[in-house]
């Protein structure tokens, strides 16, 4: 029950992820007077769909993915309605409007999880364990952690990304100090079978109205942030295709989820459950929105790599040029998908 739960929960996840992308493209085509086609929920046959104007809205058998198929979109038209014919910076307005519509929503889950978790934990040293080796190192009471290693510190969750991602557990770090940046070299913590112990703890901060914007936004840069750390990570080889999940990893963590909140009599802690629940989603939809602009040809950030050079050539790319770079790419991303799929079974078994 767990896992068809699990299941059930992914693909509407993902599917409501999908439909707020397209429906940005949808509205942004509609203000710039640009005709749409097709929008279409799901993929596959459809299972029902009606033309309102002169676009078919259509729900489709497949409950995974979906599209809003602009006339001229991939090639010539003479549509005065064509997105080919409109000004290239309104044609870039349409292409980046569906990731800002999934940073819109992951800043709007992200806002309400952070309103409805009580405290949250700030970057400022509260606390230090007896005879803690940070300490000795350098860090003191009241120190923010700015930086660890060279990169920039918004939420506790970096912090902890940088501790689990050394190896000797010695760092660099800046902290701002009595309101001036102090760079402290060589903090050293305890290891214990290759574990790293964090001896400090951090200050609580209590919920008001500036607080809960205020990390919302830092919790939202730290998840956008992630998918370039990762990409670069895998170009230098720090990380391989087997450490990526996709939808079924991401299914199979859903219900190592449910079951941690799940204590032995079967009974749900629902409250705790629906916070990380929020913080899955909106993790998703800020990647897959930031993803979508990485220059690379099928993706939004392709698209718009080829409406800069027209606008700096003031001449456009010959659409037939375009549209190989993109279905080469989108091959290429197929066949990524497919790997990162066979490796999430993998994994499972």
């Amino acid at each position: 029950m767990r896992t068809v739960g699990s299941i059930i929960f992914a693909i509407l996840m993902f599917e409501i992820i999908i439909v707020i992308h397209e429906l940005g493209h949808f509205i942004a085509a509609r203000i710039n007077k640009v005709r749409v086609n097709e929008f279409a929920i799901g993929m596959g046959p459809a299972i029902f769909k009606k033309k309102k104007g002169d676009t078919l809205y259509a729900l489709r058998i497949i409950p995974f993915g979906g599209y809003c198929a602009m006339e001229g979109e991939d090639g010539e038209s003479d549509d005065a309605g064509a997105f080919c014919k409109k000004k290239v910076w309104r044609r870039i307005i349409i292409v980046i409007a569906g990731v800002v519509m999934n940073l819109i929503l992951g800043f709007v889950l992200l806002l309400i999880n952070t309103a409805t978790s009580g405290p949250y934990a700030s970057t400022t040293i509260s606390y230090f364990e007896e005879n803690a080796s940070s300490h000795k190192s350098g860090l003191e009471l009241g120190d923010r952690i700015v930086k660890i290693n060279g990169m920039r510190i918004f939420t506790t969750m970096d912090m902890s990304f940088q501790f689990k991602n050394d190896k000797d557990g010695v760092f660099d770090i800046v902290v701002e100090r009595d309101g001036e940046l102090k760079e402290i070299k060589d903090v050293a913590f305890t290891t214990d079978d290759k574990t790293m112990h964090v001896d400090f703890k951090v200050k609580p901060v209590e919920l008001n109205v500036g607080t809960v914007i205020a990390q919302t936004f830092r919790q939202g840069v730290s998840d956008a942030r992630l998918i370039y750390i990762s990409f670069r990570d895998l170009i230098t080889g720090k990380y391989s295709l087997r450490e990526l999940s996709g939808p079924v990893g991401i299914v199979d963590t859903i219900g190592q989820v449910v079951e941690s909140e799940t204590d032995e009599s079967g009974k749900i802690d629902w409250a705790s459950l629906a916070h990380t629940m929020l913080s899955i989603c909106a993790f998703i939809t800020i990647n897959i929105g930031i993803f979508n602009l990485l220059p690379l040809p099928a993706l939004d950030g392709g698209r718009l790599v080829f409406l800069i050079i027209e606008a700096i050539r003031r001449k456009p790319v010959k659409p037939e040029h375009e549209g190989m770079v993109h279905f080469i790419g989108l091959i290429a991303l197929l066949v990524l998908m497919a790997i990162i799929t066979i490796s999430d079974i993998m994994k499972l078994f």
